[in-house]
């Protein structure tokens, strides 16, 4: 046995590789060679990547000090020790961010005409007009808190921005308030010439007189407060758990506790104790930020109106298969035709999934649709432009008299509260909406319409890696297939029964499903092809790969010989190029315009002989034993060169590409200027033109 196999550092720390990915998804908003408001956007995603990173991750590893824990993770880092080393890689990777904001991001929006400017450098009439619509606008909305002995420090929400402000009272003595800045009016005001956009700190700053008139004011200063959002409810305790959720829902928004403060360079530092004496935080918890607080509002500025600031548009393609050649297109004789893969957001989601749902609500034979739903979007979203409702369509179909079940996720985090409403939404149309199974997150993506035909009923499926969600399938990289087998159709019926019922776990057919069965089979899997050395063959494309004992599984099959390929887009805990260990691992992420969000797995050569699953799980404890997941076998020979054709061109790409080795994450150097994402989206039209000639 190698002698890693007793020393911890053969697994990477989970917390330090989700930073890792930060950092990755950073350097391209450093790539100058980007369009601009690419840029933009990519630092607004790393800031609010990092909002979640304080409310679940950092805020864990504190619970768990303030519990005395002290037991090491399988890296052998305690929470304690991680926090310790948490807390420079995330100044570092702030300190890169603002460098970037203020030295390059922001002069260049200045020069293409979207300029970030200040209240001071308005001309007079220009302040006058802004004043005007300050006291329009926001004034209404804004409430001051006064902090005295008559007034207790006020509870400060998550993420809100807010200005402490210092006044000093004629009968003398200086007074502190605070000021939540609305979250409903844009962070960045726009002036009437369409070119220049004022901060909203600022503009509420600049007229501070009216909010206090009569006192005069010191100074003020902008702070921002991150709390903890990961609230588990329990369950055990919980006769309705639609109502349970509803009170942790209410606890996160009033009662979490906070987590992280972030502040203005300039604070003073009797202002600064003030608020971590309200907080209840200490100096290890504050963090001092050159650029403005909540660079994740940097969203505002990528949404502009400005096409030749953006990357090229790829209109998704409907696929060829679901093209009508005559009149709309009839999903059932198709799929019965044989299976369909989709890639999005290549591939359209609305003239696929959505459609097909849509036709199986309104179709007259089908009598059951049965679905999970873990995030979608809701009926009136606009940015659907027009694409069928997953919501819709299922209401429309229990309209319609058909039998419609659908397993609402209430505890998909940070989409709870959107959950409930689809929950309370279906309920009220006549839906059955249940909740899962008790302890578990359901985090399958699973279709299943039941049809009648020809006398006997037939089963019609969709399993896919991603959300039934219109607007996230548009840049999120997700595969489903759709399938009208029947041991398929027979496993997808046992497996919703056992969700909405008492039913015993069922031994499924061809299903690979968690947590009951679905670790062992993949273990199984690996071991079969270490049982082969230099024979084996193993390429996975996923999330994250965390769990330890699929690692040390990984970590035997190379030592066998066995040759393994890993794209993995986010964290990796497995340390790939160690000498004896795993030498024969390469693993790599691919970071863009889209998000990887597809998991693939093949055991075996590539092509028909080898073996190839897609589906929900990644490679993580929380995956393999606390949610309930599917992965499906690809079996047709045509859908597995599809699934192989998309592993090669992720493996190929030496544009988007980082490489980890044993030391860390390094860029892949360009030498073809292969980019997955106009690679795939090209070989999608070629596909769609080919099918038309």
């Amino acid at each position: 046995m190698h002698p890693m196999y007793d020393d911890p550092d053969r697994h990477l720390n989970r917390e330090l590789s989700l930073l890792d990915f930060q950092e990755r998804v950073l350097a391209l908003a450093e790539d100058r060679d980007r369009p601009l408001l690419e840029r933009v956007r990519f630092v607004a995603i790393v800031s609010a990547n990092l909002d979640e990173f304080f409310q679940v991750r950092v805020a864990g590893l504190q619970e768990q000090v303030l519990s005395g824990v002290t037991r090491p993770g399988p890296d052998g880092r305690a929470p304690r020790d991680q926090l310790a080393e948490i807390r420079p890689r995330v100044e570092a990777l702030n300190d890169r961010m603002d460098a970037l904001f203020l030295k390059d991001l922001a002069p260049r929006l200045a020069e293409a005409g979207i300029a970030i400017t200040s209240v001071d450098a308005l001309e007079p009439h220009e302040r006058r007009e802004l004043d005007a619509s300050f006291a329009e606008q926001v004034f209404p909305i804004l409430t001051p808190l006064a902090v005295d002995p008559s007034h207790p420090f006020p509870y400060i929400s998550n993420l809100s921005l807010n200005l402490a402000v210092l006044l000093h009272r004629p009968e003398g003595g200086r007074r502190f308030a605070r000021i939540k800045l609305p979250p409903n009016v844009p962070r960045f005001l726009p002036l009437p010439d369409g070119t220049r956009f004022v901060p909203i700190e600022q503009v509420v700053g600049a007229n501070l007189d009216r909010l206090f008139g009569g006192i005069e004011i010191d100074s003020h200063h902008v702070f921002r407060v991150t709390r903890t959002a990961d609230l588990a409810v329990e369950e055990d305790e919980a006769d309705d758990l639609l109502t349970a959720m509803e009170e942790v829902l209410r606890y996160r928004r009033f009662s979490a506790r906070a987590v992280r403060l972030e502040v203005d360079t300039g604070i003073p530092d009797h202002v600064l104790e003030l608020l971590l004496d309200g907080l209840e935080l200490g100096p290890d918890d504050v963090y001092r930020r050159e650029a403005p607080l909540g660079l994740n509002a940097l969203a505002e500025l990528a949404d502009l109106d400005r096409p030749e600031l953006k990357d090229p548009p790829q209109p998704p393609i409907t696929p060829p298969r679901f093209v009508p050649s005559d009149g709309a297109v009839d999903f059932f004789s198709v799929i019965a035709d044989g299976d369909v893969l989709v890639h999005h957001p290549y591939e359209s989601f609305g003239m696929s999934t959505g459609a097909f749902l849509a036709q199986a609500a309104g179709d007259p034979d089908v009598v059951a649709i049965k679905q999970t739903l873990y995030r979608t979007s809701m009926p009136e979203d606009p940015a659907l432009g027009g694409e069928e409702s997953i919501v819709r369509s299922l209401m429309a179909a229990t309209e319609a008299g058909k039998q419609v079940v659908v397993l609402v996720e209430l505890k998909a985090r940070f989409d709870e509260a959107a959950n409930i409403n689809w929950a309370r939404m279906l309920e009220a149309a006549g839906v059955h909406v249940v909740y899962g199974v008790h302890g578990l997150k359901t985090h399958a993506k699973l279709l299943l319409v039941v049809r009648r035909e020809n006398g006997r009923l037939r089963r019609y499926a969709h399993i896919g890696t991603g959300n039934y969600n219109p607007k996230t399938a548009r840049i999120y990289e997700d595969v489903g297939l759709f399938t009208a087998d029947d041991d398929l159709g027979a496993d997808l019926t046992d497996l919703f029964n056992h969700l909405t019922g008492y039913a015993m776990p069922p031994d499924y057919r061809r299903l690979l499903v968690a947590p009951h069965f679905l670790r062992d089979r993949i273990v199984a899997r690996i071991r079969e092809q270490a049982a082969l050395g230099p024979d084996g063959r193993i390429v996975w494309k996923l999330n994250h790969l965390v769990d330890p004992a699929i690692i040390d599984e990984l970590y035997r099959a190379a030592q066998a010989g066995c040759r393994i390929r890993l794209v993995v887009r986010g964290i990796c805990c497995l340390r790939p190029g160690v000498p004896g260990l795993s030498e024969g691992i390469r693993v790599r992420s691919l970071v863009g315009r889209y998000l990887e969000h597809s998991r693939i797995y093949r055991f075996g050569p590539p092509g028909t002989e080898g073996v190839y699953y897609v589906g929900s799980s990644d490679m993580m404890p929380r995956n393999l034993n606390g949610r309930v997941e599917c992965l499906v076998p690809v079996a047709d020979p045509r859908l597995k060169a599809r699934l192989q054709e998309i592993l090669d061109v992720e493996w190929a790409d030496d544009t988007l590409a980082w490489e980890l080795g044993p030391d860390g994450w390094s860029k892949v150097p360009t030498l073809e200027g292969i980019d997955a994402h106009e690679t795939l989206y090209r070989l999608a039209s070629h596909r769609a033109e080919g099918d038309r000639g």
